[in-house]
């Protein structure tokens, strides 16, 4: 099964490359499951209900999310209402939403995905990720109740990602980290069989701070003084994820490779697809 995960998309400059690829992307390479972090989309913060028919109408098959995920107060029904809406799924019992669901892919094979958000350097302090994720897994086994398993696991620390990765090994066909806005370099197949990448990077300008402007991030770290907002860098955006095919069989990865289309950072696409 050939999976595609993309990156936080940062403002309307990340949300257009990926409405104006992702069409084409599935069809030239026939994705079986595409997965989109949108909790940036509006205007860097949260996401609206347009947007998200606007993701999902472009391909998407789930939309996750993470620290953002309220900013938009409208997201509140929106997750009541739309099972392919993820909030992480550690946020206390009784939030609204859901935090992991199953799906059908383009293949006919049943995916379930995870949106999970860690806790060090991370506001609000969740849940214990590593106990949700546990208990996300007693849903089902991957290679005999699903087809795959994929993780979003929003957090800041590496180390934090690199741990839920093991922890879930053999268990999951990817474990990607979302967050930080910055392609990391270490894809790779986990011993026991799971794809992961400590950050997928973010879909959005390049030529910016994590894909704001960069003007008030600066002034920031240099007079330790607020002049205005951070507003989306409007520059051409850059895609950004990761690509992963899963064994028919097991369900675990089988090749992972990161995508990036556009400027600033080095182009590559999968040499396999």
């Amino acid at each position: 099964m050939r999976i595609l995960f993309l990156g936080d998309m940062v403002g309307r400059t990340g949300r257009t490359i990926v409405f104006d690829q992702l069409p084409g992307l599935i069809s030239d390479y026939k994705l079986d499951f595409v997965i989109v972090n949108g909790e940036n989309a509006a205007a860097g913060f949260g996401i609206t209900e347009a947007i998200y028919r606007a993701t999902i109408d472009a391909g998407a098959d789930v939309v996750t999310t993470g620290n953002h995920v309220w900013d938009q107060k409208e997201a509140l029904g929106l997750a009541a209402r739309e099972d392919r809406f993820l909030r992480p799924a550690n946020f206390p019992s009784g939030t609204p939403g859901r935090g992991m669901g199953v799906y059908e892919a383009r293949n006919g094979a049943r995916v379930m995905v995870s949106n999970i958000m860690g806790r060090v350097f991370m506001a609000p302090d969740l849940d214990d990720p590593f106990a949700c994720g546990s208990s996300q897994l007693e849903a089902g086994a991957l290679g005999s109740d699903f087809d795959a398993v994929i993780f979003d696991f929003h957090a800041e620390a590496t180390s934090e990602k690199m741990c839920f990765g093991h922890f879930v090994d053999g268990k999951a066909s990817l474990v990607v980290g979302t967050h930080t806005h910055t392609p990391t370099a270490d894809h790779q197949i986990l011993e026991n069989g799971t794809g992961y990448l400590s950050d997928a990077g973010m879909c959005g300008d390049y030529n910016s701070s994590l894909g704001m402007d960069k003007e008030e991030p600066l002034n920031r770290f240099l007079t330790k003084i607020t002049k205005g907002r951070f507003e989306p860098a409007e520059g051409p955006a850059t895609l950004c994820g990761v690509c992963v095919e899963t064994s028919d069989r097991t369900g675990l990865a089988e090749k992972i490779a990161p995508l990036r289309r556009g400027p600033h950072l080095s182009e590559t696409m999968p040499d396999w697809w």
